[in-house]
C-alpha cells in the first residue's frame, strides 16, 4: 500500500520535491499551498490543495482524516507559523516529519550586513542613515517600514499589498525571481539605492541583488531568520528524497 505524503509548499524546492517524490512507485504525494501569492511554486505532479488548515488542531485533523503518513515541511524559511503548528501536530500524530530548509545566506569579504532580528528592527536601523532604499521583505513587512518619512522605498514584491496596508513612501515593482546579476546590479544604480534590506531567505534566486551591493559597496540590513522548530532537517532536495526511501524501508 502507498504511504501518502504531505508536503507544505510554496517553494521552488517543494515543487521539485513534489515531482521526485512523485516518481517513487510507493508514495501518494499532497502537496499544500498557503495560497497567499497569486504566483505560488505549483507542483506538477501528484495532488494540490490550497489554503490555510486553521491552525494547528487544523492541521491534526487534516493529518487523521486523510490519513497522512508522512509530512515534509518545505516552507520558506520565514514561514514561522505553519512550521511551528506543522511540529505540534506531527508529534500529536506521530507523523514523522521532516523540514527542507535551503541554507542561510553567509556574509563573505566585501559584504557589509547589518543583522537584524526583525522587521521593526531593521526599519530602525534605516533612521537617520538611508535616504533611498531597496526594501525586498515581501508585501506582508512593507508596514513596518510606512513610518520613515524621510525616506524613498523601492518595494518589489511578488503581489501587490493588501488594500490599506501602510505602506511607505516610494514606488513599487511586482517581480518574482530568480533575478540576474546584471538586472539588480542596473536597478540599485538606476534608483540610486544606498541601503538594501533583505530577508536572509538563502539560495540561488535572490542572491544576485547580494552580489550586486557587494560589488557597488552598498550596506545591507539583514533580516535573520526566525527561531525553527528542533527536528529532523535537510538542506535540499536530494537529502529529502534519502529521507522518505529511509521512510519506506
Amino acid at each position: 500500500m502507498k504511504k501518502r505524503l504531505l508536503i507544505l509548499g510554496g517553494t521552488g524546492d517543494a515543487a521539485k520535491l513534489a515531482a521526485r517524490a512523485s516518481q517513487i512507485a510507493d508514495i501518494e504525494v499532497v502537496s499544500s499551498l498557503a495560497g497567499r501569492t497569486k504566483q505560488p511554486f505549483t507542483p506538477k505532479m501528484g495532488t494540490v490543495r490550497i489554503g490555510g488548515f486553521g491552525g494547528a488542531a487544523g492541521l491534526v485533523a487534516f493529518l487523521t482524516d486523510r490519513p497522512i503518513d508522512l509530512l515534509i515541511d518545505a516552507t520558506h524559511p520565514f514561514a514561522a507559523q505553519i512550521s511551528a503548528n506543522a511540529a505540534i501536530a506531527a508529534a500529536e500524530c506521530n507523523v514523522p516529519h521532516l523540514m527542507l530548509v535551503r541554507p542561510a545566506w553567509e556574509m563573505v569579504e566585501g559584504d557589509r550586513w547589518i543583522e537584524v532580528g526583525s522587521h521593526s528592527e531593521a526599519a530602525r536601523a534605516l533612521s537617520g542613515q538611508s535616504q533611498r532604499v531597496f526594501l525586498t521583505i515581501g508585501r506582508q513587512e512593507l508596514a513596518a517600514f510606512a513610518g520613515l518619512d524621510d525616506i524613498w522605498c523601492l518595494m518589489r514584491a511578488i503581489d501587490p499589498p493588501a488594500p490599506n496596508t501602510p505602506v511607505p513612501n516610494g514606488k513599487l515593482l511586482l517581480a518574482k525571481g530568480p533575478f540576474l546579476l546584471e538586472d539588480e546590479r542596473e536597478l540599485l544604480l538606476e534608483y540610486r539605492i544606498d541601503t538594501i534590506v533583505s530577508k536572509n531567505s538563502g539560495g540561488a534566486a535572490t542572491y544576485a541583488k547580494i552580489v550586486a551591493a557587494r560589488e557597488l559597496g552598498i550596506p545591507v540590513v539583514m533580516v535573520q531568520r526566525p527561531q525553527m522548530p528542533n527536528i529532523d532537517r535537510v538542506a535540499d532536495v536530494e537529502g529529502a528524497i534519502s529521507w522518505l526511501v529511509e521512510q519506506l524501508n
